[in-house]
Order: structure tokens, then sequence, then C-alpha cells
């Protein structure tokens, strides 16, 4: 389908040569072929995978506009991006259009019109992330592209938990940002931190209004010796205070972390659509099978 053969819309009148519109899109993607969100060359990106789909609709190249980037191997369930299109495919239309058009790690969840002045990154009042572990030592296939198999040693929730509190409030986090970033600064806004059981998985998340370069990954391989007894909840706190990078050795791997969703004052789409669109990997835990037996009758 062509830019030429597509109808033209435009709800109060016929549309004027020339006039464009802002389209959003809400994003899920399986970070594992990806080398990250942000374009680059010779590698496979997801913004460089969208961009390349709106160029063969639109016959012309297209800038992707994302809230943030994510990182090589990191899903997301519902990642927030912008384009500017001419007035010949109803916004709405796009993610339906796209789809067709795109790989099956990528999905546009939806599309809507926004004004010109609304901007997926700068206009994001807050991110997201899931960091998901699974602890228990027997393998499984189906955690395996969305978890940190972590089975070592036994890992408390509640010592991490307790590690993760203070980090709430506005922190200097340079204990946690990796070299390379082009951010001048370390300073996050911490608005939320949350480290929960549901069986043999732990769930880390954290919401800020923006996060540094491998942030969180470095905060859970930190907090990873917090569960395990290694390092108290006070010392956690008191490396990033005194800013010892030099003791952060280890960032926690990829396939664990997914951008869980963004927020915004004004946002086109429904709850259901990019609210909490990543699925609880759950199972039960030994305690839950050996007090509720499960016998297979032949």
């Amino acid at each position: 389908m062509s830019a030429a053969s597509l109808p033209l819309s435009d709800p109060n009148g016929p549309t004027v040569v020339g006039q464009t519109q802002r389209v959003a899109l809400v994003i899920q993607y399986l970070g594992t072929h990806f080398h990250g969100w942000q374009r680059q060359l010779q590698h496979r990106t997801v913004q460089a995978e969208i961009e390349q789909a709106i160029q063969s609709i639109l016959g012309h190249p297209v800038t992707l506009h994302g809230s943030g980037r994510t990182d090589s191997g990191v899903h997301a369930a519902a990642q927030v991006a912008h384009f500017d299109a001419p007035l010949l495919i109803p916004a709405h239309r796009w993610s339906d259009i796209l789809n067709g058009r795109l790989p099956n790690d990528i999905l546009i969840r939806a599309s809507a019109a926004v004004d010109q002045t609304w901007h997926a990154r700068f206009s994001a009042c807050w991110r997201r992330y899931r960091y998901t572990i699974y602890t228990d030592t027997r393998p499984n296939l189906f955690a395996r592209p969305f978890s940190w198999h972590y089975y070592l040693a036994p890992l408390n929730e509640v010592w991490m938990q307790e590690a993760l509190t203070p980090l709430l409030g506005r922190q200097h986090l340079a204990a946690f940002h990796r070299a390379g970033s082009s951010r001048p600064h370390s300073w996050v806004d911490m608005q939320a931190v949350e480290c929960v059981r549901a069986g043999p998985f732990i769930r880390i998340e954290l919401q800020a209004s923006g996060f540094l370069y491998g942030m969180v990954r470095l905060i859970v391989g930190m907090l990873v010796e917090v569960g395990r007894g290694i390092r108290s909840p006070g010392q956690f706190t008191e490396l990033w205070q005194q800013q010892r990078r030099d003791l952060v050795k280890h960032a926690a791997p990829p396939q664990g972390l997914c951008l869980l969703r963004v927020g915004y004052p004004d946002f086109p789409f429904a709850p259901e659509i990019w609210f909490d669109s990543q699925p609880e990997l759950a199972l039960p835990s030994r305690e839950d099978l050996a007090a509720n037996p499960v016998f297979c009758l032949s």
C-alpha cells in the first residue's frame, strides 16, 4: 500500500496539501534480537525497523522520537514514540498498517493523533521499569527470555525492599551511572520503588522522571548482593550516597528488564493499552506444592 493509494482524511473537511499530523504510538518489542532502541549503523534496532516501515508507506524518510532508549536485549511492554506524517492516513489506522509490515518481535498496540506540541520524550512525566528474577534452581524455558535465572543462593526480598526505599526522592545516583552517557548529571527523581516475591519470581519495579544510562541493571546487580546478605541495606545506601561507582562491579543481565510504561499528563490512549501490558510470570513455589500436592491418576 503506497501513500498515493490511501484515502485522504480530515473530519472537518478536505485535506490541505502539505498538512501534517503528529502520530503517537504505543509499542511493544522483544529486545532479545535487537541492539537496543536507538538507530545504529550495522546493527538491528527497534527505532530503525519502525522508521523503515513508515518510510515504505510514505516514500520518504521519517524520524521516530521515542520516550527514551532501551539497551541491547531489553524488552518494552509500552514504549511510546511519535512521528510526523502527511494527513493521508487517519492516525488510528497507523497501528494496523505498520503491524502488517513489522517483524514478529515488534507490535504497535495502538496509534492516535496528538497535538503538534506533544513530544514522546519531553512531555513524559515518568517512566517505569520492571526487573524479574527467577530464583528456582530448576531452569524453565518459558521464564528464560524474560528473567534472570539466579539460583546461586537464596534471595531475601525484604532486605532488598529495605535497600530500595531510601532511593525515593531526588537523589544523586552517580554510583549507578554507566560510562558513555551524554547526560551531564546524575540526579534522578525517584517516584516509586518496589520489590515483591511471587513464588520463585522476584519483581523489582522502579519509577522515575528519567533514568540514567544502565541505572536499573546496576541497581539490581547490587540488590542481589543485599538479598544474599553479602551487603546490608545500610551499606547499599552508603554506597550510592558516597557515589562509590568503583564498588558497583556487576550489572544484571538485560533479558530480565522491561520498560513497563510511560506516564503523560495528556495521553490519548486508554489504560488497558499501556498501563500494565507485560504479563507477570507466575509459578507455584516449592512450599506451595508441598502444601498442596498434585497427583496424576492413571
